[in-house]
């Protein structure tokens, strides 16, 4: 199957499809799981899988399960999706809002799912018709809000003999019909660091026989980010940005502790691997020169997402065919996190922004309460996602090759 007969099969398999798979959307976000609870989920989108004559298998803990479709000598090519929501109030007043209090799918996970369900229904199709020259490995992936879901995955050989994997994400920047992409980095490490301070307290009209740790620690805050600004390639985007400050309980008391929280970003792979060890030193530096004590915790997030560059063509190609010219755009480099970012360590990939906003609407952020989507993107997901797949699959050779094999 090539070119203008991939779209016509695509064009009827929606035609008959679509509503269906907007209906399952709405079902997943009327009743959103967290993180390593999303049993109800799973089982929903076993039983499709099943239903279509595929074998899905659940990971161990319950939630999350990998499936492949096809089988032979060719290439394995990975197709992704999260499936947790978030633990915040569904604030929309639609038909299908949350019924679950305090947990609702204000990322769009309930999306991505739909997407995959419907690529993987398609692929089914195709395999049972004999043209599809390889595997596509199917993963629904639990907590990537934790996160962790992705290292779940990979623990149970979820990504073993995968050649390339590929994933989506909403964003309500980007307009309907329309797939951001970017090569190299795409989102940021994301860690997380507490700073202990100690010293000696006592009175504030005596801050000279005390380490006057409030002073210290306000040092700590605004040195520690300078500095290091100072001493990392600025390329690399790392950041340190405090979010959270406790210290004292009077207002004449010096206190004889304090804590600082915040998060490290970083763009770059090998600066993320170096940040513990900087930010460590660079802290022992600035509280000495206060005379107080200071601790690091130090919490690994999860490293940056950085795209393939031959994996970012092929997903490109694959979008121009799937939803026509001009449908790929410059996407931003983000500095949240993302656990798709496991994946690429291991093996090349590419992240792209699926466009989720009605043109002229209004942009609903996502991680709020009122996040929701023009659903005609689940309909340009499944395009993309199941067109991505089979390119890839039929793409032996050097990557110029899949422009003749798209002919």
């Amino acid at each position: 199957m090539r070119g203008r007969e991939l779209r016509g099969e695509l064009d009827a398999f929606l035609a008959e499809m679509e509503q269906d798979l907007v209906a399952f959307r709405r079902d997943l976000h009327m009743h959103p799981e967290l993180a390593f609870a999303e049993y109800r989920t799973t089982q929903r989108i076993a039983e499709r899988l099943t239903a279509a004559g595929l074998t899905p298998s659940v990971l161990p803990r319950g939630t999350g399960l990998i499936c492949d479709v096809g089988s032979g000598d060719g290439p394995t090519i990975a197709l992704r999706a999260d499936i947790d929501a978030l633990p915040l109030q569904d604030e929309k007043d639609v038909p299908y809002r949350s019924t679950v209090a305090g947990a609702c799918h204000a990322c769009g996970h309930d999306v991505h799912t739909t997407v995959l369900l419907g690529a993987s229904l398609f692929l089914a199709q195709q395999a049972a018709a004999g043209l599809l020259p390889g595997r596509v490995r199917l993963i629904f992936q639990p907590a990537e809000e934790l996160p962790g879901g992705a290292l779940e995955v990979m623990a149970q050989g979820g990504i073993s003999g995968v050649d390339r994997i590929f994933g989506l994400h909403c964003d309500p920047r980007v307009d309907v019909g329309q797939l951001g992409l970017r090569s190299g980095p795409i989102t940021s490490a994301c860690d997380k660091i507490a700073v202990r301070v100690s010293g000696p307290g006592g009175h504030t009209a005596r801050p000279h026989l005390t380490a006057d740790l409030v002073f210290a620690l306000a040092k700590i805050l605004t040195e520690l980010p300078a500095a290091l600004s100072r001493r990392v390639d600025p390329r690399s985007s790392l950041s340190l940005v405090w979010g959270k400050v406790v210290a004292g309980s009077a207002a004449n008391a010096i206190p004889d502790d304090g804590v600082a929280e915040g998060t490290v970003r970083c763009l770059d792979e090998n600066a993320w691997h170096a940040a513990p060890d900087l930010i460590k030193s660079l802290l022992e530096s600035v509280a000495s020169a206060y005379g107080v004590e200071a601790t690091l915790d130090y919490t690994r997030g999860v490293p940056p997402v950085v795209n393939d560059e031959v994996s970012v063509e092929m997903l490109g190609e694959a979008a121009e065919q799937a939803l026509g010219a001009g449908a790929v755009v410059p996407t931003q480099q983000s500095l949240g996190g993302e656990d798709f970012a496991w994946y690429l360590e291991s093996i090349p990939g590419a992240f792209a922004r699926l466009g989720t906003r009605s043109p002229d609407g209004i942009a609903y952020d996502i991680h709020q309460g009122t996040f929701d989507v023009d659903e005609q993107a689940i309909a340009m997901g499944v395009r993309v996602m199941a067109t991505t797949a089979l390119t890839s699959l039929w793409e032996v050779g050097p990557l110029d090759s899949i422009t003749s094999a798209m002919a």
